[in-house]
């Protein structure tokens, strides 16, 4: 038995604590360096309205409601996969990824309905949304302008 600070601890005890206390220094460091992706939705600056209802939300991007209450019609766009889309999909749809593609699968092979437009980029999201009337989409906030409006959800 090795003793440490006058207290006995055995090599391998020490070891553990010495590992778990590194483990959780450097996931403590780099939760600190990461940003939380914070996704917010937006749409062409013609829509009139700052805040649209969760369901209704949940109902655009399941592809279920095709037109905005002034007449436009509703273009989706979403990001391919990827961190943005996902933390989109739980923390404002708060549904899962995986819920929402079977949901577009569904779509696709029955013939009953269209997909979403899928952009490759956040810069793109934010071009086609603002050149799109009756477009919306979402898009991290560092990556904001004056281009799109901020829709905020409500529960």
């Amino acid at each position: 038995m090795t003793f440490i600070n006058g207290k006995g601890l055995s090599l391998a005890s020490f070891s553990l604590v010495l590992a778990l206390s590194l483990l959780l220094s450097s996931s403590i460091a780099f939760s600190a360096a990461e940003k939380p992706l914070q996704p917010v939705v937006i749409t062409h600056p013609s829509f009139h309205q700052n805040q649209i209802l969760l369901r209704t939300l949940r109902a655009i991007f399941g592809m279920r409601l095709h037109g905005w209450p002034d007449g436009h019609e509703i273009t989706v766009y979403v990001l391919a996969d990827g961190q943005l889309h996902d933390e989109f999909c739980q923390s404002v749809l708060k549904i899962q990824p995986y819920r929402l593609q079977r949901n577009w699968d569904r779509l696709l092979y029955s013939g009953t309905g269209q997909l979403p437009i899928f952009v490759s980029s956040e810069k793109e999201m934010k071009l086609k949304v603002a050149a799109t009337p009756g477009g919306i989409g979402y898009l991290s906030r560092e990556n904001l302008d004056d281009s799109v409006i901020i829709v905020h959800v409500q529960k």
